[in-house]
């Protein structure tokens, strides 16, 4: 057969043959790398690591293993991987400040929060903890199934028993193919107790779970400041985030100065990075109110932040960190896990729950068949023995003269072949009426074990029942102490501060270039020719801004969102600026349309190609955040393309097919958001090209260098908001001769 196949060819599309080894490649990322599993909360190496040292019998309360060996023990049976991958794997579950709830006792040097890297394995030490006990509480007793592993010269775990809620107490992060996956870290105890609730009632709502486990709870501490409604729709869908901040308090000191003490910072941030950035945005003089920042922590944090001047409000100072440093950050919240089924899918909180409570039931059937079995094993050979000893005499007569002593003794006193192994196998200093005595009592036990064990197996109340006492021991073995006290505070977000009195920017003339590939910076004065700067190659002019310092700046992009940026934080100098999409969340396939100065008192309409907009005024074209402020909705297909200052009381709108239509502003509703209302009515595939506002009582300038039209030149084309329009007159479609 092998000499049939020997230097035979077989033609493949290059495309089918990539497309089927991506799909097998992407499969094994998200099965076996990236994605936890719902039941365990395990990822295979952290699975591997703990099975490893339990192989090890590195208990809480034996010695300590070098990580060498327990890495050794983990690449030569179970994970034909890098030492370095598993042993950083290792390393996190024994961070206390990475992870909630360490599964690994670490002894030598396992990193900082600074980012500092754990010492070489030969130099550090490990041994499982009280969790990670209780994760594999259990998986000798036929709890959970085992597969053989990569050479199968042994087995190893599908799933760990998981008496702990490991998935939601540690949380996971993982990046897979087209897929990824982000679980902060919650409460134990908090989690046992909402399990509890479910079991009573299992079509709970999210909203009442939350009443037992508020939020996560990070081991960095911190303070939880996202708003309920948000958090609530993050749990009920399995997508969302959090937003946390650094923990503070204010220091006194003398003739009335005071300083800002940092005590947590948010989960991930590391603190030397932290500082790093701070002192970078001091010298940009983007912290204006800030004086210093010192590092005083030791094993707890503590950095120390200082005013320029002693009238500060220690709460505005705070904002202007919060708002451009990591002392506030948002971590992400998509529950995607592999299913029982081992099929990788977004879940809610409560589906999350009940996966765990499904998958603890199995293991508690599991468990009690495997006992039952022993048992009823036990109770075999007991029945065997208080057979014997009722006849002594007789058993050794057939043991001292019998060729064949075990058939001869399954017939003299019905045993079975096991009792009979067992009688034979007895020690003569057994023989004795106390050891009878011993045998009944313990096969007493043993018979009541068995009807209990029979009645748990046949009860699915019971069961539940034993599960809900589980949960409660622990939630008390791992709620108090340290280790379980809530570590997060939850807080009402905090009421928006205008920082604009506080930090006092001096107002001078600024014109704003941005490139048509989104290159944004400010040119000191007005009147500045464009042209006369250079851009980026490849890149050009795009669109200019003449304002002041002290002014927010408008931005419209072609979905509908707006952002605000403030004039003053925009990158001056001879360079070629900053990308604008560092500055605001802009989505990447969305294009700028235009840019404003936002006034108090301004209007502006916002118009789509489709020829629907309304008017929209300034303060509520405002977006405070990152991401900025659905104003216009958009129908599939259609963009925004026009957003004009409501600056007379008369509007022009002209389609692509020519056709024109002039009515009052006072037509136009105005709204804060939406869809807006049809403009001109235009024919399929035909677009609105042009929208002007001008003055009935100035007239319209339509191109440069003609005279202003009055309301009699716009007769024709004068009608009612949403007409078709009539045909343009000839000045509109029309540019007039250029004078030489």
């Amino acid at each position: 057969m092998s000499q049939d196949l020997a230097g035979h060819i077989e033609d493949t599309k290059l495309a089918d043959a990539l497309s089927e080894r991506y799909i097998a490649y992407a499969m094994s990322t998200i099965m076996a790398r990236s994605l936890p599993d719902v039941r365990d909360g395990m990822k295979p190496v952290h699975r591997r690591i703990l099975y490893a040292m339990q192989q090890l019998k590195l208990d809480p309360s034996s010695g300590f293993k070098k990580c060498a060996r327990v890495v050794g023990d983990v690449i030569g049976k179970f994970h034909p991987h890098g030492d370095a991958a598993v042993y950083e794997a290792l390393v996190r579950l024994a961070q206390d400040f990475a992870v909630r709830y360490p599964l690994v006792e670490g002894q030598g040097n396992f990193g900082s929060i600074d980012g500092d890297n754990a010492a070489a394995m030969r130099y550090t030490e490990s041994r499982l903890t009280e969790v990670a006990k209780a994760l594999l509480e259990g998986i000798e007793d036929d709890a959970v199934d085992f597969r053989p592993t990569y050479d199968n010269e042994d087995a190893e775990p599908v799933v760990l028993p998981g008496a702990f809620p490991n998935l939601l107490a540690n949380g996971a992060a993982g990046i897979a193919v087209g897929m990824a996956t982000s679980i902060p870290p919650h409460n134990a105890a908090e989690i046992c107790r909402a399990a509890r609730h479910l079991i009573d009632d299992p079509q709970a709502p999210v909203e009442t779970l939350m009443q037992y486990m508020p939020g996560p709870d990070f081991p960095t501490g911190g303070v939880l400041i996202e708003e309920a409604q948000s958090m609530r729709a993050a749990y009920e869908t399995g997508r969302g985030s959090f937003r946390t901040r650094a923990r503070w308090d204010v220091e006194q000191g003398r003739f009335g100065t005071w300083t800002v003490i940092v005590t947590e910072i948010p989960y991930q941030v590391q603190k030397s990075r932290l500082i790093e950035q701070i002192a970078e945005l001091m010298e940009q003089k983007k912290l204006p109110l800030l004086a210093d920042i010192r590092d005083e922590s030791t094993t707890d944090i503590r950095l120390v932040l200082e005013p320029k001047t002693k009238g500060i409000e220690p709460e505005v100072l705070m904002e202007t960190l919060f708002r451009v440093t990591a002392l506030e950050s948002r971590f992400s919240l998509n529950m995607n896990v592999l299913d029982a089924n081992r099929v990788p899918r977004v879940m809610g909180l409560r589906e999350v729950i009940q996966s765990w409570l499904d998958h603890r039931e199995i293991v508690l059937v599991r468990r009690s068949n495997h006992r039952l079995s022993a048992v009823e094993r036990r109770l075999e050979i007991l029945e065997g023995f208080l057979a014997v000893y009722l006849n002594l005499d007789e058993v050794i007569r057939i043991i001292r003269e019998g060729d064949e002593p075990k058939p001869e003794l399954m017939l003299a006193f019905s045993l079975t072949e096991l009792q009979a192994e067992y009688v034979l196998n007895m020690r003569l200093r057994s023989l004795r009426r106390l050891e009878e005595i011993e045998i009944r009592k313990e096969r007493d036990a043993l018979l009541k074990e068995k009807a209990g064990l029979e009645g748990l197996l046949g009860s699915e109340r019971k069961r539940w029942n034993r599960i809900g006492k589980e949960l409660e021991a622990t939630a008390a073995r791992f709620g108090d102490g340290a280790l379980g006290a809530r570590r997060t505070q939850i807080a009402a977000p905090p009421a928006p501060i205008d920082l604009s009195a506080a930090i006092q920017v001096d107002r001078e003339p600024l014109t704003v270039l941005l490139s048509r590939e989104g290159w944004v910076r400010a040119i000191k004065g007005h009147g500045i020719d464009p042209e006369s700067h250079k851009f980026k190659e490849g890149d050009a002019f795009g669109l200019s801004l003449e304002c002041q310092s002290t002014e927010r700046l408008c931005l419209l992009v072609s979905g509908g969102r707006v952002f605000t940026l403030k004039a003053a934080d925009l990158p001056r100098g001879r360079g070629f600026g900053q990308p604008i999409r560092v500055l605001a969340d802009l989505p990447q396939e969305e294009e700028i349309v235009t840019f404003f100065v936002l006034d108090e008192n301004g209007r502006h309409i916002l118009a789509s190609e489709s020829g629907r907009g309304m008017v929209v005024r300034d303060v509520d074209m405002a977006a405070e955040k990152r991401t900025g402020k659905q104003v216009l909705t958009l129908r599939d297909g259609d963009r925004a393309s026009f957003c004009v200052a409501v600056t007379g009381d008369q509007i022009v709108t002209m389609g692509s097919n020519r056709k024109a239509l002039s009515f009052a502003v006072s037509a136009l509703p105005e709204m804060t958001k939406g869809m807006g209302v049809t403009i001109q009515k235009l024919p399929p595939g035909q677009r609105l090209v042009d929208l002007r506002v001008f003055s009935s009582t100035e007239g319209l300038v339509w191109h440069e260098g003609q005279k202003p039209r009055s309301e009699a030149d716009l007769a024709s084309i004068t009608g009612k908001r949403a007409d078709q329009g009539k045909a343009a007159p000839q000045w509109m479609t029309r540019k007039p001769a250029s004078r030489g």
